[in-house]
């Protein structure tokens, strides 16, 4: 439990950069609050105080939950980047000292060259934006700590004066985009593949709130390939800031289209299956729509007879987030969020274990529908659907977990 301290330990400074929000017109005060809120769940178990003003995100706290504050700040979507700063009076000596202190970190870190960027918020302060760069470039010219470079420097100081005076050199880049919680909620069919957690990021990133189901088909597929689940679960919970992963056991649901259906069938079967169980549960959850990993062309149940015979059986609009996207592309972005390791383990997931060896590529909505009449299997995805197990993950508990355990050493 989260105990109180004095707001005098919270020494350190952090600043988030906004991006999108401040295109937003009236109503950005709503994507600004959700920002803040998303971020003070996150670091919930932390000391650290949280504020947005004049298009900067703040986080003050004490310095050993720093490790804490840069995780979240990391995965907090709704912000371009993310400073540690210095807060320093609105001096002309205080900032050359700041100024110093980042320049001879900055050379530490190897640089050799420098410029300095300032931006003046606040018109009372004496001197222009470009003064004040000038006075601040000074400090280190002079004695020779660095030399200047404004086209390509190996390290840029910035400068902002507001309230406070924060200078700054080594920026972040983070995820952009909107914050989660401002644009729906949507059911994520998550399998244990390289596609569908980069789509879920990529609706996470869009502001939408995403929920997970997970088609199991024990004892056909392993423990280890439902575990490989969970895992992806938890890393893209870090961006969506808490999820749900329902967990479906498909293994009757499978065995009947085995039986029941014709083999080259059997995958778009699995997938027309999976959309009504996946329209249950968007009805019990109250999801606005449901998003798979599907690419356009990638494998033989993706061909755009196929996808249109699969959305046919959607109650809820189906977003593709990735249907444009090529193999590469959708692996830049997994290894970029931190799922690319765990979805190439060797397990496979239901889709992959029953696959025909020359599947149908061309279906038509009207012989599908007529197949899955005939497989009689709806009240099996119902039992399976009223059975599923539910875990939940959050960065606010994987934060607990790792902060508790770093302040304990």
């Amino acid at each position: 439990m989260k105990t109180e301290i004095d707001e005098s330990a919270y020494t350190e400074t952090y600043l988030g950069k906004v991006g999108e929000l401040t295109l937003k017109g009236g109503n950005i005060h709503v994507f600004e609050k959700q920002l803040v809120n998303n971020l003070r769940l996150a670091l919930e178990a932390a000391d650290a105080k949280v504020r947005i003003l004049s298009g900067r995100l703040y986080v003050r706290c004490a310095p050993d939950s720093c490790t804490a504050v840069e995780h979240a700040l990391d995965h907090l979507l709704g912000i371009t980047g993310w400073a540690k700063v210095q807060a320093v009076e609105k001096t002309l000596d205080a900032i050359r000292a700041a100024v110093r202190r980042e320049g001879e970190a900055a050379k530490s870190r190897g640089a050799q060259s420098f410029k300095i960027e300032a931006r003046r918020e606040d018109k009372h302060f004496p001197l222009n934006s470009y003064q004040l760069a000038s006075e601040a470039a000074g400090v280190l010219f002079d004695d020779g700590t660095l030399s200047v470079d404004v086209h390509r420097p190996d390290a840029v100081i910035s400068i902002e004066v507001r309230e406070q005076c924060y200078v700054y050199c080594a920026q972040k880049k983070t995820c952009r985009g909107l914050p989660v919680g401002v644009s729906g909620k949507g059911l994520l069919l998550l399998s244990g593949g390289i596609d569908s957690p980069v789509a879920g990021y990529r609706m996470m990133r869009r502001g939408m709130k995403v929920e997970c189901v997970y088609f199991h088909s024990y004892p056909y597929t392993s423990e280890e390939a439902q575990k490989k689940v969970q895992s992806l679960a938890q890393t893209i919970a870090q961006f969506g800031v808490d999820t749900h992963l329902n967990i479906i056991s498909f293994t009757e649901v499978q065995m009947r289209i085995r039986q029941k259906a014709p083999e080259a069938y059997s995958t778009l079967m699995l997938r027309l299956c999976m959309m009504k169980a996946a329209n249950l549960l968007a009805g019990r959850i109250g999801a606005d729509c449901l998003i798979t990993g599907e690419s356009l062309g990638q494998v033989a149940s993706q061909t755009i007879e196929n996808l249109s015979v699969t959305e046919s059986f959607a109650e809820k609009p189906l977003l593709r987030p990735l249907v444009g996207l090529d193999k590469e592309e959708i692996i830049e972005t997994a290894q970029f969020i931190g799922t690319y390791e765990t979805s190439v383990l060797p397990y496979e997931d239901c889709c992959v274990l029953f696959s025909p060896k020359h599947p149908v590529l061309r279906a038509t909505a009207e012989t599908a529908r007529e197949i899955y009449e005939r497989m009689e299997i709806d009240s099996l995805v119902q039992k399976a659907f009223e059975e599923r197990q539910i875990f939940r993950y959050s960065i606010r508990d994987y934060i607990e977990e790792k902060w508790a355990a770093k302040k304990s050493l």
